[in-house]
């Protein structure tokens, strides 16, 4: 713990004083306020993660003219809003990233310095808000950031889980799950909003009348309620004045202690509803695939959906906006299928709650919401059984039914007497036990359908969505994701950030296509060694980073070879790991081989209840173990599995890496966004012509980038003609000797069944195709170990990477979501100060966030 290095005195507060300068000494005097009168502590007693309280909260008063400057802009204007919803957001730190979007980085920085405190320290100290699995969530949070950076009026919608996802240990090679308190300190970002609180309903029956102008009507009688109250947190935009608000919701019991029960000794049945409806937004559900019959995560997607809804309409009252303008209003952007029973739920909302009609009520519907779909993993498209959804949403179910009903009519009238068609694309599954296709209600009830790459969206046409695309052509659009480069090069890699802006301005962190002004100097020795030295920097940084963690010792001078990213069989970690076992059966046939030494840093969590990827780990896990020892090896591999990948974790690894690991079986990645990051900080790829590689590899240049393996056709041929990996695993020596080696328990202590299941999948099924690509990228990897030697070449090749990148920022991916689905205008926000000499009299009224 850093003892006392700031004054204990404390300065006197000046009501005359700037609160909310940027200027050092202001900076200062906020700090030592926050640290005394939020935090209670004086320097004497005060720890790191006081001190870092202290300044997120100085920050956030930064923030908080901003947000409120922009919320009355939006609210006198009634600016139309993009409302994301999305079942994640995986955020990761909030204060670097704030620092870098008000341009205050190196002020704070500064008086930091000043104070006796490490910046850098203290962004250690920063809880990290675990709230997604993994791109999904990334995406939406890097969607945020750009959204803002627009200037575009939007709100973020989602769920404030209390448990984020689990934090990841290794025991014995294994991963082990451990809870996620992220909210044990408290998050000083957010705000609650109890005032804005809304119930939502679940279960119970319906009752249909005529009402008094003798229009059918129906009343939902729920059998339980839950309170949703939210949770806003402020978010920049890169050195503009805008400040969106990111809501989340927290699950509540409407009455939160029972005196009856207490009084009658039941002191557990006191607390009962309070535990019970709490559980809601208790934990982020782990498993993002296969989650039919979850209840828990259909009560989740549900509890959101409709707290969110409920707070426009309040939105629209505030604003005074009719209802029938909910439209023009709002654009709703659902992120994958998990919050589309949106669809159901606005249509209940405005005929039950509002009394419209269907015909209108469904108009406004269609007009509001666009679907983005994010699989082309058949088993992870949602579905519900018709049980489960009946009897938590019995309403929604009876409108879906007649969602269902006009649709099939349509459907009828395009292609009359085509039976299966309308089997394929009706919104029940009746192929045996009935289902309510997610899906499919999200693709009819939406005016656009976009995937997510240019792959990816075609392979929908023609496989996924096919049926829908005949259907509806004109709703399908390609948006190709992008990630923030405010985060993943600005503020994760400061040392590139300087020696690009050095060059050609700090426009570039804005614009990302200016990137393209770098081509210049590949041929510019000077900045090529510069390029060369910043990169060789980071990875001792890194290196002194696992020595410290792992006690183990990576040279920086080796080829660091990357793979963060969920795991997954269709990602094929176990590719990368029979790649690393070629090259160690190579080393133990000649002792003395000329190989290029490189070091294997692998990143991902598996969720918890999928076998086969916890036992990947365990795999690459058991095999470091080998190879790391292994005198033979002579420390020309080196193998890590690093644990609890985060953002955080991203920032450190992603400018680190020389080759990044893009290995997914083609047709099988929706897009993939780390490659993305990867490719920004330099690092030259390794992959297969799937998601979003194909795009990179088109923007690099073919002669910048690693490609092998099979196309998505050739592998949907390949299965079509009777795939048999046998006959790779036979034919190739090699690729026996691997498979041998892991079988007979090499690597597992002798144990021979430990891998087995791993080993007879592929021997037997390889539905992700490992044998098949195995010797196209082992020759591939021969390619890039020979490459890695002339340093000269690589480093114009890895600058040709950063510079040709610039199509991948989420910028371009959020302008070209507004230019084709959701029609929105910047709003600039102009700054004004609400308090003046101590006095709320100029505080608008009315304003709407």
């Amino acid at each position: 713990m850093q003892t006392a290095p700031i004054p204990p005195e404390c300065p006197t507060v000046r009501v005359e004083d700037d609160r909310t300068g940027l200027d050092i000494e202001t900076l200062k005097r906020a700090f030592l306020d926050n640290l005394f009168y939020i935090q209670g502590k004086f320097p004497e007693i005060a720890t790191q993660n006081d001190y870092y309280m202290a300044l997120a909260y100085t920050v956030r008063d930064r923030l908080f003219r901003r947000w409120l400057n922009t919320a009355e802009t939006y609210s006198k204007q009634g600016a139309r809003t993009v409302c994301y919803l999305s079942a994640e957001f995986l955020m990761g730190p909030h204060l670097g990233n704030n620092l870098i979007n008000l341009g205050i980085f190196d002020t704070v920085k500064q008086a930091m310095t000043e104070l006796g405190l490490d910046l850098d320290e203290l962004f250690e100290k920063e809880e990290e808000p675990g709230l997604g699995n993994g791109g999904l969530g990334r995406l939406a949070a890097c969607y945020l950031d750009s959204l803002a950076s627009l200037e575009t009026p939007s709100i973020g919608y989602g769920i404030r889980y209390e448990f984020g996802i689990f934090d990841q240990d290794i025991k014995d090679g294994w991963q082990v799950e451990v809870t996620d308190k992220w909210l044990r300190f408290g998050n000083p970002w957010e705000v609650a909003r109890p005032e804005w609180e809304v119930e939502v309903k679940f279960g119970g029956h319906t009752q249909a009348f005529t009402d008094e102008h003798g229009n059918y009507r129906v009343l939902w009688v729920p059998d339980k309620v839950v309170r949703g109250v939210p949770y806003d947190t402020p978010i920049s935009g890169y050195k503009v004045n805008s400040c969106n608000t990111l809501r989340l919701w927290a699950a509540e019991a409407t009455d939160s202690f029972d005196f009856d029960a207490f009084n009658a000794g039941d002191y557990s049945g006191a607390v009962f509803k309070k535990m019970e409806s709490e559980t809601i937004s208790k934990v982020l559900y782990p498993n993002d695939n296969m989650t039919q019959g979850k209840i828990l995560r259909l009560e989740q997607q549900f509890f959101f959906v409709s707290c969110s809804l409920q707070d426009m309409f309040r939105i629209l009252k505030r604003q005074n906006i009719a209802i029938e303008r909910f439209h023009e209003k709002f654009t709703i952007q659902l992120n994958d299928t998990h919050p589309t029973i949106a669809v159901a739920e606005l249509m209940r909302l405005l005929m039950d709650e509002y009394g419209m009609e269907w015909d209108k009520a469904w108009s406004i519907v269609t007009s509001t919401f666009a679907y983005t779909n994010h699989t082309l993993l058949p088993e992870a498209l949602e579905r519900w059984p018709i049980s489960l959804f009946g009897s938590m949403l019995p309403r929604h179910l009876e409108i879906i039914y007649e969602i269902n009903r006009h649709f099939l009519d349509d459907i009828r009238i395009k292609f009359p007497d085509d039976l299966d068609r309308l089997s394929r694309m009706s919104l029940i599954d009746e192929s045996g036990e009935r289902y309510v296709r997610m899906a499919h209600l999200a693709c009819v009830g939406s005016h656009a359908i976009n995937g997510v790459a240019a792959l990816h969206t075609k392979l929908l046409k023609q496989d996924v969505l096919h049926d829908f695309a005949e259907m509806y052509p004109e709703k399908f659009v390609n948006v190709t994701n992008g990630v923030t480069p405010r985060r993943f090069v600005a503020l994760s890699n400061p040392r590139l950030t300087r020696l690009i802006t050095s060059k050609i301005g700090g426009n570039w962190i804005k614009h990302l296509d200016d990137l393209r002004q770098l081509e210049k100097y590949v041929d510019d020795t000077g900045f090529c060694s510069e390029f060369r030295t910043i990169k060789h920097e980071i990875k001792q940084d890194l290196s002194n980073y696992i020595k410290g963690l792992y006690d183990i010792n990576v040279d920086p001078n080796s080829l660091f070879d990357i793979q963060s990213k969920r795991i997954h069989e269709y990602k094929r970690q176990h590719l990368n790991a029979l790649h690393i076992v070629t090259l160690y059966n190579r080393i133990k046939a000649n002792p003395d081989i000329d190989i290029t030494p490189r070091t294997f840093l692998f990143g991902g969590k598996a969720a918890p209840g999928y076998y086969m990827a916890k036992l990947i780990i365990k795999l690459i896990n058991s095999i470091a173990d080998v190879v790391n020892r292994d005198p033979d090896v002579r420390d020309r591999l080196k193998v890590l599995f690093m644990k609890d990948y985060s953002v955080k974790f991203a920032q450190r690894v992603y400018p680190a890496a020389d080759l990044s690991e893009q290995i997914s079986t083609a047709g099988k990645e929706a897009s993939g966004t780390g490659n993305m990051k990867f490719a920004m900080n330099g690092a030259l790829t390794i992959g297969t012509l799937d998601g979003a590689n194909v795009e990179i590899l088109e923007e690099v240049g073919a002669e910048n980038f690693f490609l092998f393996g099979l196309t998505a056709e050739e592998v949907s041929q390949k299965k079509a003609a009777g795939y048999n990996p046998q006959d790779f695993y036979s034919t190739d020596p090699e690729l026996k000797l691997v498979i041998d080696r892991i079988s007979s328990g090499f690597f597992s202590h002798g144990d021979t069944e430990l891998f087995k299941p791993l080993i007879d999948d592929l021997m037997y099924h390889d539905q992700y195709l490992l044998f098949a690509d195995y010797r196209s990228y082992i020759d591939c990897q021969d390619r890039v170990g020979l490459t890695y030697r002339d340093q000269d070449l690589w480093t114009r090749m890895t600058l040709l990477n950063t510079a040709r990148t610039g199509k991948f920022s989420s910028d371009r991916s959020i302008q070209d979501y507004i230019d084709n689905i959701w029609h929105t205008k910047p709003v600039s926000i102009d700054l004004k100060e609400y308090v003046q000499g101590g006095s709320l009299m100029d505080t608008p009224s009315g304003v709407s966030l």
